[in-house]
């Protein structure tokens, strides 16, 4: 099996994917391997990866999006690196997702959210909900990707590959100068260690060898320790781990009684809808969630306090 994740990492870092989905596709193999006894894919087929997906569906409990993700990794697996004609794919149905509106949270719950919070994930979940970022986009912020003067976020190799710009809250701008101040002076003290690089995206480590301990290429959110970069083996700081975040705004969610089930989307989903609530076009709002079409930002029409068509309910009459 060793050397068929080799194979399927160098597939997909070949094609630049995400690191995320490199870690997810790399899982799904394994299970998939283990599920059939340890027998090599290329011994398999339609059968077996129904049967397979079946077992995660019904017996496992599985979400249809994870039962979804699966089946992509296993088709990446077929097609780009066993290199097997998997036209018996298309037999295989993929899960429906439930159609699902979006929690959102009005001010007041924002606020009461965010004031059982304390630190850097605090100051992470502030730039989610102010910049409409999911936290993926979040923690992975580089120095060079905030313009405080223009007061604008550049996002990069977001979902899909795709980057875009967003805006910047008057009121972070105090608290990030602060932030960014302290971790410019950690930064220094790394590099006289003989350390401060950090992972660069594709092959810029090789086309500027010195950007690695560059100032601008740092991340706004780094991690408390220093690690080892799996790729290239060197000592350096990565970004905070989105679980940290996680964690604690579940923390503060559960603190505050809101009852709704709270996560860092929630943010998200709470910008927008506010945005369109405020009176801002669907287009705008569109660009700045960095949504390809813009159905899938109508969908917080349904959830505004006034209804997508203000609609106002008889009862109000009486």
């Amino acid at each position: 099996m060793a050397r068929l994740t080799t194979l399927l990492r160098r597939e997909i870092r070949r094609r630049h994917y995400s690191i995320r989905t490199e870690k997810a596709y790399v899982a799904w193999m394994k299970r998939f391997v283990r599920f059939h006894g340890l027998a090599h894919p290329s011994g398999l087929g339609e059968v077996e990866v129904g049967r397979f997906l079946t077992h995660l569906a019904v017996v496992e409990g599985v979400s249809a999006s994870t039962q979804n993700q699966a089946l992509s990794a296993l088709l990446f697996l077929y097609r780009r690196v066993l290199g097997q004609d998997v036209g018996w794919i298309g037999n295989i149905a993929r899960a429906k997702k439930p159609g699902r509106l979006p929690v959102v949270l009005s001010p007041a719950e924002v606020s009461l959210l965010l004031q059982g919070m304390t630190g850097v994930p605090l100051l992470v979940a502030r730039v989610l909900y102010g910049s409409g970022l999911r936290v993926s986009e979040g923690i992975s912020l580089r120095v060079k990707d905030i313009d405080l003067d223009r007061r604008e976020v550049r996002v990069y190799d977001a979902k899909g590959r795709s980057s875009r710009k967003t805006m910047l809250p008057d009121s972070l701008l105090p608290e990030l100068r602060s932030h960014l101040e302290g971790n410019r002076k950690r930064h220094a003290a790394d590099c006289r260690s003989g350390n401060g690089r950090v992972s660069l995206p594709d092959a810029l480590s090789r086309k500027y060898p010195g950007a690695a301990v560059e100032w601008l290429w740092q991340f706004v959110f780094p991690a408390r320790r220093e690690t080892r970069d799996r790729r290239t083996g060197r000592i350096g700081r990565w970004h905070i781990g989105a679980s940290v975040v996680q964690k604690a705004v579940r923390r503060a969610a559960l603190a505050s009684g809101i009852p709704k089930r709270i996560g860092c989307h929630t943010l998200r989903h709470s910008f927008a809808t506010q945005l369109l609530e405020s009176g801002y076009d669907i287009r705008t709002v569109q660009e700045l969630l960095g949504h390809r079409d813009v159905r899938t930002t109508m969908t917080y029409t349904h959830v505004l306090t006034r209804g997508g068509l203000g609609v106002r309910s008889p009862l109000d009459s009486l």
